[in-house]
């Protein structure tokens, strides 16, 4: 296998970083002509400025992904059926992107209910329900494990949904905590995918940093979403996932709750002042730049990760 012959040659690692980062480079470059173009959300803070640009990047970020995944990391049942569902998630974020109406949340929300059923049921048959918690290991019940594994898996694909409004906030929140969680003791395919993700998001915020070239779209944004929560349940310690990707769960998941407190709650009323997703309300109501509220939720988030980091 490749890997292999590249590990004996102490070529490994320069050789798939590499890879990853000018596959995903060049190819953003060559197709980006081609992918959809943004209509520009009247219902988002500067959305009209979106208007024109290629959408749906992500379809070339995570085919660049699974390639190179399929050429560096060795092959396992577990992997194969991860990777087919991530493709599925960029699949589904891919085809809305380029329609000419948005799709309804049903249809989406059905997609998302198969695909986090999927994912839960694979890692539950090739994995133990043990984690540890600040140096303590628990086994945690299957029937409440499942369960949690699968709340963090649809959570985190509607959270990283909704935090890509902002030139190079998606892109560069999951830079973070994906550089975080290759600071823990990751299984070595996940350490090796893992690197893979960061490089292809580099080559993507080439083109996406303000004012922005290109747009990963729901394509990107929802399969960016399922791989954070797989590299968190592989971590060993899924919790770890809210400090280390707590910008992103807070800026989408503010939106998440204000919209189900006012619709199954009835609350009409609901965080009236407050406009989402977050970063809609510190570019609106507060008067931040793109690059100032990009840049201050991606410190946020380091510094957070960096405090959990030290107490573990």
């Amino acid at each position: 296998m490749l890997s292999n012959i590249l590990v004996s040659a102490k070529l490994y690692t320069p050789v798939m970083i590499g890879a990853a980062f000018l596959l995903g480079f060049l190819s953003l470059k060559i197709f980006m002509k081609i992918l959809p173009k943004d209509h520009g959300r009247q219902d988002a803070v500067n959305g009209e400025l979106s208007r024109g640009k290629p959408r749906g990047a992500g379809i070339i970020m995570i085919t660049v992904f699974v390639l190179c995944c399929a050429l560096f990391v060795p092959f396992s049942i577990e992997m194969v059926i991860n990777m087919a569902l991530i493709y599925a998630a960029m699949l589904t974020g891919y085809f809305d992107d380029a329609a000419e109406v948005s799709w309804g949340e049903l249809k989406k929300g059905l997609l998302d209910l198969v695909i986090t059923v999927g994912l839960t049921v694979n890692f539950m048959l090739n994995n133990n329900t043990e984690v540890y918690i600040f140096r303590h290991f628990f086994t945690i019940p299957a029937p409440v494990f499942a369960v949690l594994c699968a709340g963090l898996i649809w959570m985190s694909i509607n959270v990283t949904n909704c935090c890509d409004g902002v030139d190079g906030m998606c892109g560069s929140l999951s830079i973070v905590t994906l550089a975080l969680f290759l600071l823990t003791a990751l299984p070595n395919d996940m350490l090796s995918m893992s690197v893979i993700m960061l490089f292809v998001l580099l080559g993507y915020l080439w083109f996406n940093c303000s004012p922005s070239q290109l747009l990963m779209g729901d394509a990107g944004s929802r399969a960016i979403g399922v791989f954070l929560a797989l590299v968190a349940l592989h971590s060993g310690n899924p919790f770890q996932y809210i400090p280390f990707a707590c910008m992103i769960i807070i800026d989408g998941g503010i939106g998440l709750l204000k919209l189900s407190v006012r619709r199954f709650l009835k609350v009409k009323n609901f965080m009236d002042k407050i406009r989402t997703p977050l970063h809609d309300h510190w570019r609106k109501n507060l008067g931040a730049g793109d690059t100032q509220v990009v840049v201050r939720f991606t410190i946020i988030q380091l510094a957070a990760g960096a405090v959990f980091l030290y107490l573990i």
